[in-house]
């Protein structure tokens, strides 16, 4: 039958007020929020002021808060920052808010932090780490009853100490996108995308390498949308999300981040498709970033990373795809880019078109994604990749040696001694 309305769904007020004791006994408060708080930013950074707490974001939950909040520290997982990383591993509670983020070694060890967790499906509440007070309820409802039960914190060291962290990781980024490259430095074309995004842009993503640059280098703003896949398993998915998007919204902006394994599998077919929708689009800015490395390259370095594999070239490596030609032959815009110099322009003009756009960019597959924290054992299988032959070994070595000195590195961009 027709005639659905959403249900208001609110913990009981008793759990509400177990809840708010938990965090105001905290000294040291740590938010992670998710897809399920997309609809509750301003009560999130709400919370986290009285609570003088940082905010992690699950990769779904990448546009519940503005990048450019200082306490926000960004992804967590193998694909987020250092600061999420050190703030989770320091916290003694945490507040978890519209997510059920899978990778529980990066949470609280069980034990050291007592656990508030709010979300609408009851069946993930404590099931990634063991919550102290569970609360059944829509994100943005509950926080707007929790928040008059919480006591503004007087301690703001645990909350300078985030934001000093944050500060410094957004240097270390702008100074490792900078890393010159052969060809072009995948980083750099994020960080220079970031700023040059449209207001109420959509933003969607790949599952390769590309995601590690959305989920660090992409500063997301009051009023976007992004996605990808969630748990990082679907292949392919940035194109279809993206026309999805653009089918639903056609007034506002869309831009797909994209590796050319994903094009070449799927990517391809789906311009075909905008080819015959575009022309209806009353704002036709369809942007399709390619990271053109000819490398199934995130593949490429989880098995160096995880098995300590050298890369096998006869799986990894891609044939070369003109892409910018094919989407001149649709009918719509290509620039092809393989100078680290031409990237800015580039992406001006792409954002400037009357039509949709592919953006050809000839990426370095030898820099790595590396993880906020590197262990022992994936340090171990790196170097057992470059032992056994890795046909890419200087390149690897190279990007790798320059990404590894963080601290010197951020510190010579900056133009300190």
């Amino acid at each position: 039958g027709i005639g659905y309305s959403e249900p208001r769904i609110v913990p009981t007020e008793k759990d509400l007020e177990r809840a708010a004791r938990v965090l105001n006994e905290g000294s040291r408060v740590a938010m992670l929020v998710g897809a399920g708080a997309l609809h509750a930013g301003d009560e999130v950074m709400q919370a986290a002021n009285i609570l003088s707490a940082g905010v992690a974001k699950a990769l779904l939950g990448k546009a519940v808060i503005p990048d450019s909040v200082p306490y926000c520290t960004g992804a967590i997982g193998l694909l987020g920052t250092r600061p999420t990383y050190d703030m989770i591993m320091q916290c003694d509670t945490l507040l978890m808010v519209g997510t059920s983020f899978p990778y529980s070694e990066f949470l609280p060890r069980e034990g050291q932090a007592r656990g508030v967790q709010i979300d609408i499906k009851s069946r993930m509440l404590s099931l990634r780490y063991p919550m102290e007070v569970p609360l059944h309820g829509d994100s943005k409802l509950t926080l707007q009853a929790l928040i008059p039960l919480l006591k503004p914190k007087h301690n703001m060291g645990w909350r300078r100490m985030i934001e000093r962290e944050v500060a410094g990781w957004w240097e270390l980024m702008e100074a490792r996108a900078h890393i010159p490259a052969k060809p072009i430095n995948p980083q750099y074309l994020f960080w220079e995308l970031s700023p040059r995004l449209p207001d109420h842009s959509i933003i969607t993503c790949d599952s390769g390498t590309c995601a590690n640059w959305f989920a660090r280098d992409l500063k997301i703003r009051e009023g976007m949308m992004a996605s990808l896949s969630g748990g990082l398993a679907t292949m392919c998915p940035a194109l279809p999300y993206a026309l999805a998007a653009k089918v639903n919204y056609p007034n506002r902006p869309v831009i797909a981040c994209v590796g050319d394994g994903a094009m070449q599998m799927l990517g391809n077919e789906v311009l075909v498709t905008a080819t015959r929708l575009w022309r209806n689009w009353p704002d036709p800015r369809f942007l399709v970033c390619i990271l053109h490395n000819n490398d199934l390259n995130q593949v490429t370095w989880e098995q160096r990373v995880m098995e300590g594999d050298p890369k096998f070239k006869a799986s990894q490596d891609l044939p070369d795809f003109p892409f910018a030609q094919y989407a001149e032959l649709l009918g719509m815009r290509g620039i092809r880019v393989d100078h680290a110099e031409d990237v800015p322009d580039a992406l001006d003009d792409a954002l400037a078109a009357d039509r949709p756009v592919v953006l050809d960019v000839l990426t370095d597959p030898d820099v790595p994604p590396l993880p906020p924290h590197i262990k022992f054992e994936q340090a171990r299988k790196y170097m057992s990749a470059i032992v056994h032959g890795d046909p890419d070994t200087y390149g690897i070595v190279r990007q790798s040696a320059l990404g590894f000195f963080e601290p010197l590195l951020a510190e010579t961009f900056r133009g300190k001694p």
